[in-house]
């Protein structure tokens, strides 16, 4: 067995290695503490393993991803969110009946308790979709705490989640317009559903688009899982504490609102509206953006985690191509994201550092090109990732291994010190 040596002053201490399916390394230092008295620092957890999982494989410097062991562009190309769903919360692919089991509870868990519609009369106009969507997702366990540690009670609980999620989102926006809500039709599928919800019209009936569709389920699918994230991890330590699950997804959706997660998309948006709006040329933007001492940034640009191009930039840039070609829409935000793109794949400082597009800037111009709303991306995203946090979720609770997560920290501040009476202090 491979181990790994420390030595601090001259003592020597060993720590076994622990090797994951793909050749993947790491050094077990859950004694490091109690063996030294050290422990280690790492801001981020970027080089911190924190669980064990099956679920999702990616290595940033291949560009490879993976869900199950299942390439995600097989998954793109042959799969639906709703199948794509049912392997990462199960673990396999299903089989017919299995997926037409599936199909029918999503139909019949998408309608809200009617007292849920109250909460989103009251909330005010101007109330941000994904604060909504995390309190609402957190009182379902209110209105539905049939919580009974059953796998089939779970797996309904699951699928209940994903089908009302849809639901919860479409119903906040026409909420907000000040629109009447669209139900979901049994007679549709996941995304047409959604896609019905959000802009059906009694004036105008909403026409589904096949493509749009496809678009949508890929979407989705890019999205329902990505490893050990921001949310992902906000998901795994709350549910470290044994907290219900609606209460734990409600933790993975706030931790996804930040700008510097789920909002990365909505960001290339209000990028593009900058340049529209001071007339910034497509030279300027990239002169600029080379400039480190320009607050400019090219949003949408280079990954964390990837090292060279974005696998699932690759697939969603084909669905770009085809929503724009489908939708001819006049959007001069869309013309300019088109010429950044074009010259920053060919440009040699971009391509020499490996600033690719990344899923965030065609996933940003899809969903404009579709007619979601900039405020709806975070939201779009939350409906995505939901099978992702629930697989997580399972996963750890069944880990007998897992602990409630308890980091700790390099303490900075003061040393014992003495109170001093109010008569005593400094004054103003």
């Amino acid at each position: 067995m491979e181990e790994a040596k420390l030595i601090i002053d001259g003592k020597e201490w060993i720590f076994p290695v622990i090797e994951g399916s793909e050749g993947e390394k790491a050094i077990d230092i859950r004694t490091l503490r109690q063996q030294t008295g050290y422990i280690t620092f790492d801001p981020g957890f970027g080089s911190t393993g924190s669980c064990r999982s099956a679920i999702t494989y990616m290595d940033g410097e291949k560009g490879i991803l993976r869900y199950r062991g299942i390439p995600i562009e097989q998954l793109a190309e042959k799969s639906t969110f709703v199948e794509t769903a049912f392997l990462l919360i199960t673990g396999e692919l299903p089989t017919r009946d299995e997926l037409t089991r599936t199909s029918v509870h999503l139909n019949d868990f998408s309608l809200l308790h009617e007292n849920m519609k109250a909460f989103y009369q009251n909330y005010p106009s101007k109330a941000h979709p994904m604060g909504i969507l995390s309190a609402m997702v957190n009182a379902m366990r209110s209105f539905y705490p049939e919580l009974i540690d059953l796998e089939e009670e779970m797996n309904k609980t699951y699928l209940r989640l994903i089908s009302k999620i849809r639901t919860m989102a479409a119903m906040a926006y026409r909420i907000s317009l000040g629109e009447r809500v669209v139900y979901p039709k049994p007679g549709l599928c996941y995304c047409s559903n959604f896609l019905n919800m959000m802009f059906d019209s009694i004036v105008v009936p909403y026409q589904i688009d096949p493509d749009l569709v496809k678009a949508l389920n890929v979407f989705w699918i890019l999205h329902a899982d990505h490893e050990q994230n921001c949310s992902t991890t906000a998901v795994r330590v709350v549910g470290s504490g044994k907290v219900n699950i609606y209460a734990t997804l409600s933790a993975g959706i706030s931790a996804l609102w930040g700008p510097l997660h789920g909002g990365a998309n909505q960001a290339v948006v209000k990028m593009l509206q900058r340049i529209h709006k001071d007339g910034m040329t497509i030279d300027d933007c990239i002169k600029r953006a080379k400039d480190k001492d320009d607050d400019f940034r090219l949003m949408g640009f280079g990954h964390r985690v990837y090292k060279t191009y974005d696998p699932r930039a690759r697939i969603m840039k084909k669905m770009a191509d085809i929503v724009l070609s489908k939708i001819q829409k006049d959007d001069p935000l869309l013309d300019i994201a088109r010429k950044l793109e074009e010259v920053a794949l060919k440009d040699p400082y971009f391509v020499e550092k490996n600033l690719y597009p990344n899923v965030d800037f065609y996933s940003g111009i899809v969903l404009r090109a579709m007619g979601i709303p900039t405020n709806m991306f975070t939201v779009m995203f939350a409906i995505g990732r939901l099978p992702g946090w629930i697989a997580q979720w399972k996963e750890d609770v069944s880990d007998p291994e897992m602990k409630i997560s308890r980091p700790r920290q390099i303490y900075t501040g003061y040393q014992v010190r003495d109170y001093v009476p109010m008569s005593e202090r400094r004054q103003g």
